[in-house]
């Protein structure tokens, strides 16, 4: 039996293509640089292997970055705009990205209540914009293999803190898997199988 017949991919509990929406913020060179709770070249590939999950299913993607416009800072890495070449990440000032007019509203555009999301750092730029969507009301996933913070305890903590205020932490695969769901899925089968075991 198909599971596309037993299961409402917009009213799913589990995340569907139907159902949610990708973000990723900051993943710039200096946040990567300053990265000290996972290995960075391994940080890099789980982002780079989420986005193409996001991408191979469709999900309405948000990506922004921090500080570009005023040259404090560089743009997006390269990874991750050769697989949304037609996304421009919002550029803001703010630390918190949901205190940015231009993101908030590109998140509610979306039309999405489910937010996968990811960010450099995990105490900061991940914490803050997911605990201001909890209290709106969106369901928040955190993948906690594609981000990282400034040490291993502050990463740490800000997963627990944002645990313990709803959020749902997830790894990359989980991801992929919740998302082809069946094997049957033949339109995306293929990809999702390249892109988890290559």
């Amino acid at each position: 039996m198909n599971s596309d017949y037993i299961r409402d991919m917009k009213l799913d509990h589990l995340l569907t293509p139907e159902n949610s929406a990708f973000i990723a913020i900051d993943y710039q060179p200096l946040q990567i640089k300053s990265v000290k709770s996972v290995d960075r070249d391994l940080l890099v590939k789980n982002i780079v292997k989420t986005g193409q999950i996001a991408k191979l299913f469709n999900l309405p993607t948000v990506l922004s970055t921090v500080n570009v416009a005023s040259k404090d800072n560089d743009p997006q890495i390269k990874e991750l705009t050769e697989i949304f070449p037609d996304i421009d990440p919002i550029d803001r000032s703010t630390i918190n990205s949901w205190e940015d007019k231009d993101f908030y509203e590109a998140v509610k555009a979306t039309g999405r209540k489910k937010l996968i999301m990811t960010a450099l750092w995990t105490e900061a730029c991940l914490s803050f914009p997911a605990l201001d969507a909890i209290e709106e009301g969106y369901e928040v996933y955190a993948v906690v293999d594609a981000v990282g913070g400034t040490s291993k305890l502050a990463h740490d903590l800000a997963l627990r803190r944002m645990e313990q205020a709803g959020v749902k932490l997830i790894s990359w695969v989980q991801l992929a898997c919740e998302l082809q769901r069946d094997w049957n899925r033949e339109e995306t089968a293929s990809e999702f199988r390249n892109i988890l075991f290559k």
